[in-house]
């Protein structure tokens, strides 16, 4: 029943979609600039904005998570307060609110750094959201490998850096790439924070320090400031899904080919 009631939610969601947006999407619809406060026009520049802001979180976010996750299984001693505690503070970390992240953002990246509402502190500070996550997963995965790996490795002579990259890496990766979809889902479908770091520009960004609206802004502001907008909000939230659901399909195969090529 459970499982019926979850997959009838999506399907809900998704035929709504459909049914409202699907007459609005073309080439010109996603090529073509923002006009009359997006009840014209298309979402090029929006598209553009928000892979220059994933781009930017995940080249933060993912050495940082794994690096913190493999350093905490491989360099800590396990049951140590420093252990427990780093733990401990990646969960506080992943339950703040993200309208809080927001205004951290905007007070550090945007004030004292002085990047200003721009593409990079929107990626920035989802880099500081999904953290939690990729450290998590990360864990997970590492922490679910035989210790017979290391041992082996150990007893062979290899050095520390070798049996991270050359043995733990590679079979912890589907785990990895576990947290890697879940957190490009998080930073795609993220509003609150990028309001306050990205900003609300629809001009198509000329730099990382230029402000860029994201599709989940759009489609906030399409929805909420805009009348009569709920048709093109509706056309942009499903462009969001089928990159989501694409993210996720390939993330599955190369997920699947990487462990045949392990095993």
């Amino acid at each position: 029943m459970a499982a019926v009631l979850s997959v009838g939610a999506l399907l809900w969601i998704v035929l709504d979609l459909v049914k409202m947006g699907t007459s609005q999407i073309d080439w010109e619809f996603l090529t073509s600039g923002v006009e009359e406060s997006g009840r014209a026009g298309g979402i090029g520049p929006v598209i553009k904005s928000t892979l220059l802001i994933l781009m930017c979180c995940l080249l933060v976010a993912i050495p940082f998570g794994v690096g913190c996750a493999f350093w905490i299984t491989e360099m800590v001693s396990p049951g140590s307060r420093l252990t427990a505690w780093l733990t401990r503070s990646v969960d506080l970390l992943a339950s703040i609110p993200s309208i809080v992240f927001g205004l951290f953002g905007m007070a550090f990246f945007c004030r004292i750094l002085g990047l200003g509402f721009s593409i990079l502190s929107g990626g920035l500070t989802l880099a500081c959201m999904i953290l939690p996550i990729l450290i998590r997963t990360t864990l997970a995965a590492v922490q679910s490998l035989p210790p017979d790996l290391r041992l082996s490795a150990t007893a062979m002579g290899l050095r520390k850096s070798t049996i991270l990259s050359r043995v733990l890496l590679p079979r912890a990766f589907p785990g990895i790439l576990i947290g890697f979809t879940i957190g490009v889902a998080r930073a795609l479908s993220e509003t609150a924070a990028l309001i306050f770091t990205s900003g609300y520009a629809t001009r198509s960004p000329a730099s990382l320090l230029d402000s860029g609206r994201s599709i989940s802004v759009h489609i906030f502001d399409m929805a909420m400031n805009v009348p009569n907008g709920a048709t093109r909000a509706s056309a942009s939230a499903l462009v969001l899904l089928l990159v989501i659901l694409m993210i996720n399909y390939l993330a599955n195969y190369f997920s699947d080919q990487w462990l045949k090529k392990v095993n």
